[in-house]
């Protein structure tokens, strides 16, 4: 399967940590995410990771950056989102964005409500950042790897049902309506949803190209 520079795929993964990112701990945020990815989605992609501690101001950059300068049509920061006096990465978002996606936090706090009762201390948001020429949509995630893995993908029971839905299916038609690629994923991973009028046929998987 190939892609046109025009239509590639791009995400950014934003750890925001100020233990790791000056190297007191080696960052588990980005390796997680970059891991689901790998399994979950189907359509090439290319990854942009950024490490950065908990400053405001530098978050705000970078997600513009990634944005405006990098291009990415989806970006997941991890950590930083609780309500700790550093914790900043909600309002950050906030302020880079051009609209809100309440559900996604929503939902997110829902998924990990069925784990433990302090979710609704969280403050993950999601946003959309709109410039003349791009659109993308940026979503704050938790910062342990199960909790990252979990909100994404939902919960299933030992059978492999979907018990409670995660955000990440709701992610890719949420592109194709900001005009970014059209992505397809794993469905026995996380099982994309679109209505019938914007569904494609079904691209074959790397290994099935000959």
């Amino acid at each position: 399967m190939s892609t046109t520079l025009e239509d590639e795929l791009i995400i950014g993964l934003v750890s925001i940590s100020d233990r790791a990112s000056g190297g007191v701990y080696e960052d588990q945020g980005i390796p997680a995410l970059e891991s689901w990815l790998a399994a979950a989605i189907r359509t090439p992609f290319r990854l942009e990771k950024r490490l950065i501690p908990d400053e405001r101001s530098q978050i705000e950059n970078t997600l513009i950056d990634m944005v405006d300068l990098s291009h990415c049509h989806l970006i997941l920061t991890t950590g930083g989102t609780g309500p700790a006096r550093r914790d900043v990465t909600p309002d950050a978002t906030l302020s880079v964005g051009t609209k809100e996606m309440p559900g996604f936090g929503e939902q997110m706090r829902q998924i990990s409500l069925q784990f433990v009762p302090t979710a609704i201390l969280s403050r993950q948001v999601a946003v959309i950042r709109e410039t003349p020429e791009r659109a993308a949509l940026i979503m704050n995630l938790p910062g342990q790897p199960k909790a990252i893995k979990e909100t994404l993908e939902g919960l299933k029971d030992g059978d492999g049902h979907q018990l409670v839905n995660g955000i990440f299916a709701a992610v890719p038609y949420c592109i194709d309506l900001i005009g970014g690629p059209y992505m397809e994923t794993d469905p026995a991973i996380c099982k994309a949803f679109r209505p019938k009028s914007a569904l494609r046929p079904a691209q074959p998987l790397p290994e099935e190209n000959t």
